[in-house]
């Protein structure tokens, strides 16, 4: 889908700066919204490390299918200590673990704005009318013209923030489009065996359904 592949490029450029996707592996993205080379260059240019080698140590090698999206900072407390104390929640699941889903997420990342008169937001918070008590330690990051949509949709706040949270809504539960897939081949498969047993029942048992068996005892010849 091209709104996935758009998302999934306002996540690269714009959220995994601070936001993991610990839930996908590159292989996810095969046939959703990218092809299989693109999606293996994309992972070769990262190195993961692996290992132990033969001779018991570590090694760094390029990124495969196989592998999960890398993580911004190696632990939580890295991560807190490059925002401010604040810890950016992973994004895998982040669609179904906020009340209001993807309308939340979506109205959160275009709600930003001044804070009316009266009220006070504290030095290194941010104001957000969606967010739970109105401040936020994320600042806003989405700004019209940000990224460079290869498809040349106007990369709008808006549209942005809707691509990233189809993204993210498809992140949630990527196996649902094999469940999909599968649930329909299944639904071929036994229509088709269903068809062949009526056509059998019709066309081979039943004339032997119907078939009258005639019983002519024999002669008692005694009693001529």
């Amino acid at each position: 889908m091209t709104s996935i592949r758009r998302g999934y490029q306002v996540y690269r450029e714009v959220c995994a700066a601070c936001h993991s996707l610990d839930r996908i592996a590159w292989r996810n993205l095969v046939g959703v919204s990218h092809t299989a080379d693109e999606v293996k260059a994309m992972a070769e240019e990262v190195e993961y490390t692996d290992g132990p080698n033969s001779e018991g140590e570590m090694f760094q090698r390029p990124g495969k299918l196989a592998d999960y999206m890398p993580a911004p900072y190696p632990n939580e407390e890295a991560a807190r200590a490059g925002n401010a104390g604040a810890y950016p929640p992973d994004l895998s699941l982040i669609v179904k673990a906020r009340h209001g889903g993807a309308d939340y997420i979506f109205s959160l990342l275009t709600g930003y704005m001044d804070p009316p008169a009266g009220v006070e937001i504290r030095e290194g918070m941010n104001y957000n009318p969606y967010f739970p008590g109105g401040a936020i330690s994320m600042a806003r990051v989405l700004f019209d013209g940000l990224v460079e949509y290869d498809d040349g949709t106007p990369a709008t706040t808006s549209q942005m923030a809707k691509d990233v949270v189809t993204f993210l809504n498809w992140a949630a539960e990527p196996e649902h489009d094999e469940r999909k897939k599968y649930g329909i081949k299944a639904v071929i498969i036994f229509s088709t065996l269903t068809l062949i047993s009526l056509y059998v029942k019709r066309f081979k048992w039943s004339p032997i359904k119907n078939r009258k068996i005639l019983y002519n005892p024999p002669v008692d010849k005694t009693h001529h």
